[in-house]
């Protein structure tokens, strides 16, 4: 699975196509942004999402996002877990 360090995400957050996956209480504690869809919600809404594109998964911290990225993945989609999901983004100075 491809995945792409809390460092590098800040640093790159703009460019990327941002998947979030955490539930909506979550992201209102903490919004970054991109396309939200619960992981509960995933398999019912993934045709919203584009098969051509490389999808930057982020959960909390980093364990259902690397789960949604292997059901990504088994869809033919093209996605990257952020290592340590928004925790380790925040713990960043």
């Amino acid at each position: 699975m491809q995945s792409i360090s809390a460092k590098e995400f800040k640093e790159n957050l703009s460019a990327l196509s941002l998947l979030d996956i955490r539930t909506p209480r979550e992201r209102a504690d903490f919004d970054l942004g991109g396309i939200h869809i619960p992981l509960d919600e995933l398999l019912t809404q993934i045709q919203a999402l584009d098969l051509h594109v490389l999808y930057t998964v982020i959960c909390y911290n980093g364990t259902q996002s690397q789960i949604a990225c292997r059901l990504l993945s088994a869809k033919g989609y093209k996605a990257q877990n952020v290592t340590g999901g928004l925790e380790a983004y925040l713990s960043l100075a």
